[in-house]
């Protein structure tokens, strides 16, 4: 599943991130979401969140 839809995304899942820094590489960050930062419900490039280790990205994929 993608992250692009808030509803899809729960404190406690697990996701997979882009960093702002690994934008251009595209490389991915495993972890699990402690907050959801975007307030709208749907967001082209992935609905932003802060990991339970305090790194923030945009959702590209949703574990679980």
């Amino acid at each position: 599943m993608n992250g692009q839809n808030r509803k899809d995304i729960a404190p406690g899942a697990e996701v997979e991130i882009v960093l702002k820094k690994d934008q251009r590489s595209g490389a991915l960050t495993h972890g699990i979401v402690k907050d959801i930062l975007t307030n709208s419900p749907f967001h082209p490039h992935g609905i932003k969140v802060r990991l339970e280790d305090g790194q923030v990205g945009r959702v590209k994929n949703i574990v679980k």
